[in-house]
């Protein structure tokens, strides 16, 4: 059982991450700033300080009580069969890795000799030009298992009790969750109305001064309709409460040390992705170095484990030897708690044309990670993956049922198709500066919802080609290029325009 200071820190993380970009999140962060100086705040005072603040604050997003000896894995996730399923997914993930390990004859982690470091170093930023990590090493995770373990799972108190409604769910997601409809969504984004103006239609929006001012609140709201070309950086690190300061710079240059001194064997993992998806895309392959800069220093974070406090997940965990050699000791691996798969390069590709300072690049990112990317691998957080493919799945049956049934009658199950849109949140699909006006409004909102909204829009704008297709192949054709759409209209016309 948790003693109460343990349960304090819990809260406080939970909360910190709920009030992120919220005006009085930036009333926090800079009365904190204020007080930091003053006589009167004590250390050992500041757990009731803290206390009284958010009772007079108002805050009602503390988490539910729970039994005082329940674990604190059953509060971030209360289904046993959700929580037995992401376990077995991450022993699975692990397993593979372990596998890799042995079958390749690759440590998990070594040293590397001194004259390796000295190359390392000095061609820092130009490994895009070296053909590093072993061609054989594979990603241990792929998008289509991770379908597989979202349709498989059940409720099993439905088994024998599920009414008619479950039953006649067509789509692929058996499990009974809590999501929007179309016209809770039309709630939850007001800002895409028609009657709003958007920047990526109306680009002569007015841009108020939330820049200078610093105000976070203020850049989170102004983003809804979108970020100039010009300010979407700075906005992005206003929303993001990321900094140019000495401490962020000398953490990246420890990251790097780190790099450096020692090799892991998730850095084939990393190269390989670079090279199968970003190397080859039109958009990013001119970003291969800072990409292998970032996602090799993300991989030696310890601050990434941070965002376990309130993910469902639990980091791997490998065996390793001790100092002496006489016995094996189990440590978090790799040091971030992140097994990279196929495609995560992805998440980063998009930030290199708004940073071009990999210090800078490497804080957005990983503040991007531990708000949402995350949650685009984990089966059963919050607005997880699983919720959004369920979420996409209603509002295409809800809004163009015949054509949901179409597909589902050929076996080309809409998810099917789509499932890899959202793992990705749409990158390396859409062009990029329609990708950065959807990554405008995640940031706006603080969700992912968006992304499924917008899957859903994606079929509804081809539906007249899509009713016409006879199988899977000939669908997926149909959805093959999305390069060419343009995000605010079709979300305003899927969500405005149409009766439900």
């Amino acid at each position: 059982m948790l003693d109460e200071s343990a349960e304090l820190s819990v809260s406080i993380t939970q909360i910190v991450q709920r009030l992120k970009g919220t005006h009085l999140h930036s009333q926090l962060e800079k009365q904190a700033k204020e007080c930091l100086h003053k006589p009167e705040i004590k250390l050992e005072t500041l757990k009731d300080d803290v206390r009284r603040l958010l009772k007079a604050s108002g805050m009602t997003c503390l988490p539910p009580p729970r039994h005082p000896r329940a674990p604190p894995e059953h509060t971030k996730e209360p289904l046993a069969y959700m929580r037995k399923a992401q376990v077995n997914w991450e022993k699975r993930i692990l397993k593979s890795l372990n596998s890799m390990c042995t079958e390749l004859g690759i440590p998990l982690a070594r040293k590397r000799p001194v004259p390796e470091q000295n190359e390392l170093t000095n061609k820092w930023n130009e490994m895009g030009t070296d053909e590093p990590g072993n061609i054989e090493t594979q990603s241990p995770c792929f998008h289509s298992d991770m379908l597989k373990v979202l349709v498989g799972l059940k409720n099993p108190n439905n088994e024998r009790s599920e009414d008619l409604t479950v039953r006649s769910h067509w789509g692929l997601i058996q499990v009974s969750l809590n999501v929007r409809d179309i016209p809770q969504t039309r709630e939850m984004y007001p800002e895409l109305g028609l009657t709003y103006g958007q920047l990526g239609i109306d680009d002569h929006t007015h841009v108020p001064p939330v820049v200078s001012e610093h105000d976070s609140a203020a850049a989170q709201q102004y983003s809804r309709q979108g970020c100039p070309t010009g300010l979407r950086a700075q906005l992005w690190s206003l929303i993001l409460n990321t900094t140019d300061d000495p401490e962020a710079i000398t953490h990246y240059e420890q990251l790097k040390a780190r790099v450096i001194h020692h090799d892991l064997l998730v850095d084939n993992l990393i190269y390989k992705d670079v090279k199968l998806t970003a190397s080859n895309d039109d958009y990013y392959f001119v970003f291969e170095d800072y990409l292998y800069q970032v996602l090799l220093c993300f991989s030696r974070d310890t601050a990434v484990l941070e965002h376990f406090n309130y993910n469902c997940a639990t980091p791997p965990k490998s065996c390793i030897q001790s100092k002496s050699g006489s016995e094996q000791c189990a440590v978090v691996y790799p040091p971030n708690g992140v097994i990279p798969f196929h495609g995560f390069s992805m998440y980063v590709a998009p930030l290199c044309f708004l940073y071009n300072e990999p210090s800078k690049l490497y804080s957005v990112f990983r503040e991007m990670y531990i708000r949402y990317f995350f949650r685009l691998h984990s089966l059963t957080n919050p607005l997880c993956v699983l919720s959004l493919c369920l979420q996409f799945e209603r509002l295409l049956q809800t809004h163009l049922p015949q054509l949901f049934y179409h597909l589902r009658e050929i076996g080309a199950q809409p998810l099917r198709i789509a499932f890899k849109w959202i793992v990705r949140a749409f990158s390396g699909y859409l062009s990029t500066d329609q990708l950065l006006l959807l990554w405008d409004r995640i940031l706006g909102y603080d969700s992912l919802e968006i992304v499924a909204v917008l899957a859903a829009a994606v079929f509804a704008f081809r539906a007249e080609n899509l009713m016409e297709v006879t199988s899977l192949a000939s669908a997926e054709a149909v959805l093959a290029d999305l390069s060419t759409l343009k995000v605010m209209p079709l979300l305003q016309i899927f969500l405005f325009a149409t009766s439900v």
